[in-house]
């Protein structure tokens, strides 16, 4: 099939296969910022002047209640472009188990329709080559408490982020540092001193985060010479956190 859209993607070290040199994986190139409600009312108004943007908004927020208060009662949802099915994760062991929080998890999975399967096969991959960026990356972080690398974080526990040039600097700038930001934007940052700094593994410990999604962020000066970077680098891990999901 003749493909019509393009994903141009960077290639980056893989530090999950830290015993291979040239192994990579493919980082999506972002266009666009992430559309939100309020991106998608504005796109809709724009298509068909007649619907006002407050009554699409209005809309897709009532939308998203009803989703998400199916699924809180074990229902699942579909709609043009995910399923969206609920799932209780972990082991049970025993005559007459009971639920844990420690051993089971609630879930939910998300998987294409087949009409979004069939749209992609549309879509055809441009790399631009290895992404350097200064070699300034975050390539993974992991749970020191469950030891998940999924981007799932347990609030005042700690995590490792490995990368390259993350470490904090200067580490006395409140602007610097290590920050989860919400959906709403708001960063939150460390509530302890980092317990290891280096340029290539940070070791930290995670706030009092409320549920749900965060962006990882990293502000930092740090640079390979002995010279402080003029303006501050901004590192994004492209894998969401999560806490409590």
């Amino acid at each position: 099939m003749a493909k019509t859209f393009f994903w141009k993607v960077w290639l980056r070290a893989n530090l999950l296969t830290k015993e291979v040199d040239n192994d990579y994986i493919a980082e999506i190139s972002t266009v666009g910022n992430t559309l939100r409600n309020e991106d998608i009312a504005r796109k809709v108004v724009k298509e068909r002047s007649e619907f006002r943007y407050e009554t699409i908004l209005a809309i897709l927020n009532e939308r998203d209640t009803i989703v998400l208060d199916a699924v809180q009662n074990g229902s699942s949802v579909q709609d043009g472009n995910i399923h969206i099915a609920p799932r209780v994760t972990g082991n049970w062991v025993g005559a007459d188990p009971i639920f844990d929080p420690k051993a089971h998890k609630i879930t939910v999975d998300a998987t294409p329709t087949a009409e979004f399967r069939k749209a992609l096969e549309e879509v055809g991959v441009e790399v631009l080559g290895k992404k350097t960026d200064g070699g300034a990356i975050i390539g993974l972080v992991t749970d020191v408490l469950t030891g998940k690398i999924d981007g799932s974080v347990s609030p005042n526990g700690d995590i490792i982020i490995e990368g390259s040039k993350i470490r904090i600097a200067p580490v006395e700038d409140a602007e610097m540092g290590v920050f989860f930001v919400d959906a709403a934007g708001t960063a939150t940052p460390l509530d302890y001193p980092m317990t290891e700094n280096n340029p290539k593994r940070i070791v930290c410990r995670v706030p009092a985060l409320a549920n749900g999604e965060y962006t990882l962020k990293i502000v930092t000066c740090f640079t390979a010479s002995n010279h402080l970077l003029k303006q501050a680098r901004t590192i994004e891990y492209e894998l969401p956190l999560k806490v409590g999901m």
